[in-house]
């Protein structure tokens, strides 16, 4: 009988001690939602890392609205937003928001017979698009940049995004500098778009290029290369027509200030440069100040601790541009203000 209950102990025991690991292990598991813009990158980083520490990173790229929304509720350890904050709005919902990569919003073709980096266009074409003034892809405004192109008079199906989007807010950020008609429609995460049809994420709106004849839409370039879709140039500030690349995102790149950025809040959208790509956009992180839960936040904090430190390669091959590591000294100067109950920092 005593035999029985030893046993019978041990084995309480042992169950109790197997519910505890994966209970640690479990608490171990960060947790993240927002932006799709960076979702390709972030897919990948997790799941190199979870081989590395055997950690995982669960993330919802569910755009950058929904992020902005879910940090606040804190039902995820981090929300992800391609608009940046002020440090009026990071105050009040006492977040800290830090950027991690670099990237490009390109315009995205659904006509037959064309090849990425054929079309050219410039922003004001580009918004006349988008506010529904320019209807057929043979209007003389896209013919004068387009002479040697045969384009079809066919009507435009102009796609945008149907949630809120920080792609869509560098998007409309890009045409208001460029096109003063944009004024009417503004420059937000979400907008009453003028015309068009809207897709779900940068995944729904390539979706619907790819299979709608005539369409252009607007997505993160890594979904433009994975998706096969026809991208067009742009013609940049300096009046140069550039294709999408990772070297014409670092041209622009090139002249963000960060230092003197408070809350690290910067936009890339037309920005100088004969090489510079005119839609580039940073894309950040959001966490909580005070942190109710610090061994997550600690977590989350070495999750992207360790991609600043491997995960450039992984980046590159994707098309974004790393942070300079002068950028990275910042961001991890900043952590120091992501604090436990106590005032300690969780890092």
């Amino acid at each position: 009988m005593m035999e029985s209950l030893g046993k019978l102990g041990r084995a309480s025991l042992l169950a109790l001690s197997t519910l505890a690991l994966a209970a640690t292990a479990e608490a171990a598991d960060i947790s993240g939602a927002g932006a799709t813009f960076p979702y390709p990158v972030y897919a990948k980083w997790a799941e190199a890392y979870k081989q590395q520490a055997g950690i995982s990173m669960n993330y919802q790229s569910i755009g950058s609205g929904g992020g902005i929304k879910q940090i606040g509720a804190r039902t995820v350890d981090f929300g992800a937003s391609d608009k940046p904050l002020t440090s009026e709005e990071l105050a009040k919902a006492d977040l800290v928001q830090f950027p991690t990569v670099m990237g490009g919003v390109v315009p995205v073709v659904n006509i037959p017979g064309l090849k990425p980096g054929e079309l050219k266009l410039t922003g004001p074409v580009l918004a006349k698009i988008y506010l529904g003034e320019i209807k057929k892809w043979s209007d003389p405004a896209i013919a004068a940049d387009n002479k040697d192109l045969k384009l079809p008079d066919s009507s435009i199906a102009v796609v945008h995004r149907s949630d809120g989007s920080g792609t869509t807010y560098n998007f409309t950020y890009y045409l208001n500098a460029v096109e003063p008609a944009w004024g009417a429609v503004g420059v937000s995460t979400a907008v009453e778009w003028p015309a068009g049809l809207g897709g779900k994420g940068n995944e729904g709106v390539a979706a619907m290029v790819g299979q709608t004849k005539g369409s252009i839409g607007y997505v993160e370039y890594a979904y433009a290369l994975q998706n096969n879709l026809t991208y067009a140039e742009m013609q940049n500030k300096d009046g140069k027509f550039v294709a999408p690349s990772y070297e014409a995102f670092q041209a622009a790149a090139a002249n963000a200030n960060w230092k003197n950025a408070p809350g690290f809040h910067l936009i890339l959208a037309n920005q100088p440069g004969a090489d510079s790509w005119p839609m580039t956009a940073a894309t950040f992180i959001l966490v909580h100040k005070t942190q109710a839960k610090p061994e997550r936040a600690k977590e989350v904090l070495k999750f992207f601790d360790w991609a600043y430190e491997h995960g450039g390669p992984m980046a590159k091959e994707l098309d974004y541009v790393p942070l300079p590591e002068s950028v990275v000294k910042l961001v991890r100067e900043s952590w120091k203000e992501i604090v436990d109950g106590s005032g300690k920092p969780v890092l």
